[in-house]
């Protein structure tokens, strides 16, 4: 047999949006990436740990009209990103609130996964979570 694809950490994620300015903003704001570069079609990202790229449909003719993301279609689900506590997720939960936006309450996942999550959804409805693992 064949040996496996030796893969590490995720080295960056690209997110077709509807609006790469509100996306982008949203990303730097709200989930605290930093800008790095524009590029031919959208703008890249990272948060130290993982690159994102944001940027439009790579073929608008076949994206639907005031389409949104639904994570009951194949592909993605969810992305997650670590935060140090669940203190962090308490912080974050109170600046989700400040803005007006939507979300859960922190929801602790039991010894099973050992972890802390808080979900919420970006402006094209993909949801994120922020995750603790228990310290």
């Amino acid at each position: 047999m064949p040996t496996p694809i030796a893969t590490g950490p995720v080295h960056h994620l690209r997110l077709t949006v509807s609006d790469v300015d509100r996306s982008r903003a949203f990303y730097t704001e709200v989930v605290g990436f930093e800008f790095v570069m524009d590029l031919p079609s959208g703008v890249f990202l990272s948060n130290g740990a993982v690159g994102l790229g944001l940027g439009p449909s790579p073929d608008p003719r076949r994206a639907p009209a005031n389409d949104q993301f639904d994570e009951a279609r194949i592909g993605l689900d969810h992305l997650s990103f670590s935060v140090a506590s669940r203190d962090e997720l308490e912080r974050a939960a109170r600046l989700l609130d400040e803005r007006g936006m939507p979300h859960g309450e922190i929801t602790d996942l039991g010894d099973a996964f050992s972890m802390y999550i808080l979900a919420f959804r970006d402006p094209d409805n993909i949801q994120l979570e922020l995750t603790a693992i228990y310290s």
